[in-house]
């Protein structure tokens, strides 16, 4: 881990010196209703390399108290992104294994005159709480006896009643400050198949009782949230004291993470896939694990990324180029260059050879010599990009034009000779001479020239499909600050997917799924392991090559 300081290291450390605790045990705790996203990588990453630094352990914890939502593809993508990020749980648990201690403690509370069932509707259970100005007002089945508590609660557990029928509410204070307090719903009626426990159950858990509850089975110590659980703690701690809970879990709230031109709210990229904005929750556009990990993007890089960020107490927004940048810096030694033509214009070299083929050496990663040489066909015919030539180019324009002359990496010079068009007038190739004196590596020391274009043979190139990537969202939408009569739907940027299809070395044909290469003056490019078949390339673009991001 990044030995830096932050909050909550030091509340570890002076809980270890203090005596407070003897060791550390910390959890990732996700619901699994849906894919975990770039903030979730925050948090699984914070909570393992704080266990790790004191020799503690992590469990890795499904919260699937709601089984309306829940789905066990869910659960096996969860453990698939915690793996591929680089962590080994200690603990694999479900909540749903606890519900027996959970009915336990809620039977417990209801024995201490400190939970009764409540016959009041959600929108009347609303009305009753107040507001944050006005204190709520009891509920007229609050002063239930114990004994009546524990017969109706008995009947919610034996399906006696319908969903909404009944809840189970703790008994706290109606007129407290903290909204939290002012008798929260603990237990619910939910007629439904849970992915765990079958249809053992009718009544569920809600999520402010059970995580707690959770943390002190399991021996936390320290339950590490995001800052919208801070007003929850007071719950959070009553809940653990009064259940007589033998163990006490500390909560300890620190920032969300948000990124720019993005969505982080797990219901809302739920919306993105239900809508087929994007064809599923691993979609390179989206900000999910899965999706960042088909993209490309390297579990380093999101490693290093997240520490970067370090942890703060309040939320904060982190501009997404910051993430790409740990991207290239993990890619810039890994990945071959190499040469893809992602816009083919042909060009017929006119004085070579017809029926020569020369290879010529390039090497694999100018930044790391280590990664060696490769050979390349070159022949008469080739594909150059076709934005790299104009016809009428405006000043400064140094790639090809009729007259000028260019370097092809890794070859000759050619110039451009004549221009073939169709009859609607569209370039479609283009006649060049090449100067067989200019070779690369020969030493050539003659004229100079200013561009230099990258290429494929044509009659060895390998077909291949490129997507190229936006922004998913565009910046106008800021979390929660959507204009009125609109939605974040209205700010899917409409572009964010171009497909493309152009050619790629010979060499390529074999590539692998997650093989990572950068193509000259594109960007870096990963082979997608949905869609890429034997006779199918497909490379997405996991970043462009330059930013203006600063650190």
């Amino acid at each position: 881990m990044d030995h830096t300081s932050n909050f909550i290291k030091n509340i570890m450390i002076d809980d270890l010196e203090s005596g407070k605790r003897d060791h550390i045990v910390t959890r990732f705790p996700p619901e699994p209703n849906g894919y975990l996203h770039i903030g979730h990588a925050k948090s699984i990453i914070l909570n393992f390399d704080l266990a790790d630094e004191f020799n503690g352990k992590t469990n890795l914890r499904f919260d699937d108290t709601n089984p309306l939502k829940e789905d066990i593809e869910f659960v096996n993508s969860i453990k698939e992104d915690v793996k591929w990020l680089g962590y080994e749980w200690d603990g694999l648990f479900f909540a749903s294994n606890y519900f027996d201690e959970m009915y336990d403690r809620a039977v417990l509370l209801i024995k201490k005159g400190l939970a009764y069932v409540d016959d009041l509707s959600a929108d009347e259970i609303r009305q009753y709480r107040g507001t944050l100005t006005e204190p709520g007002k009891n509920s007229p089945y609050r002063d239930r006896s114990i004994e009546e508590n524990l017969e109706l609660f008995e009947k919610m557990r034996a399906g006696d009643y319908q969903n909404g029928e009944k809840v189970l509410r703790a008994k706290i204070d109606m007129s407290s400050p903290n909204i939290n307090l002012r008798d929260p719903v603990i237990y619910r009626i939910a007629h439904a198949t849970h992915h765990n426990t079958g249809d053992k159950w009718c009544i569920y858990p809600m999520y402010a009782f059970a995580h707690p509850l959770e943390d002190a089975i399991e021996g936390v110590t320290h339950s590490i949230c995001t800052i919208e659980f801070e007003d929850q703690r007071p719950l959070y701690n009553w809940i653990v004291e009064h259940c007589e809970m033998e163990s006490q879990p500390q909560q300890i709230e620190f920032g969300r993470l948000n990124v720019t031109n993005t969505v982080m709210s797990k219901r809302k990229l739920k919306q993105l896939v239900e809508e087929g904005f994007v064809d599923g929750w691993d979609d390179p556009r989206m900000p999910t694990i899965s999706g960042l990990r088909r993209k490309g993007y390297t579990a380093e890089a999101i490693r290093n990324f997240c520490r970067a960020l370090g942890v703060q107490k309040s939320n904060g927004a982190v501009d997404s180029q910051m993430l790409e940048h740990y991207v290239r810096e993990d890619l810039k030694l890994k990945a071959l260059r190499t040469m893809g033509i992602v816009k083919p214009l042909k060009v017929v070299i006119t004085n070579y050879p017809e029926d020569q083929v020369e290879m010529l050496e390039a090497e694999n990663n100018p930044e790391n010599p280590e990664m060696g040489t490769r050979l390349i066909p070159f022949s008469r015919e080739i594909y150059i990009e076709q934005d790299d030539f104009m016809e009428n180019p405006p000043k400064k324009y140094f790639r090809l034009f009729p007259g000028n002359e260019v370097r092809l990496k890794h070859a000759y010079f050619i110039k451009c000779e004549e221009v073939i068009k169709d009859e609607d007038g569209n370039v479609v190739e283009i006649h060049c001479t090449y100067d067989p004196e200019t070779k690369s590596g020969t030493g050539f020391t003659g004229r100079k020239v200013k561009g230099t274009l990258h290429w494929v043979d044509a009659k060895n190139a390998v077909p291949a499909e490129f997507r190229m990537y936006e922004p998913l969202v565009l910046d106008e939408e800021e979390e929660n600050e959507v204009e009125e009569g609109k939605t974040f739907l209205d700010y899917v940027n409409p572009n964010s997917l171009q497909v493309l299809n152009g050619f790629v070395e010979p060499n390529m044909k074999d590539v692998k799924p997650h093989d990572k290469f950068q193509f000259f003056r594109h960007g870096y490019f990963n082979v997608d392991p949905k869609d890429t078949t034997e006779g199918n390339l497909v490379f997405n673009l996991i970043v462009s090559l330059k930013s203006s991001f600063k650190l």
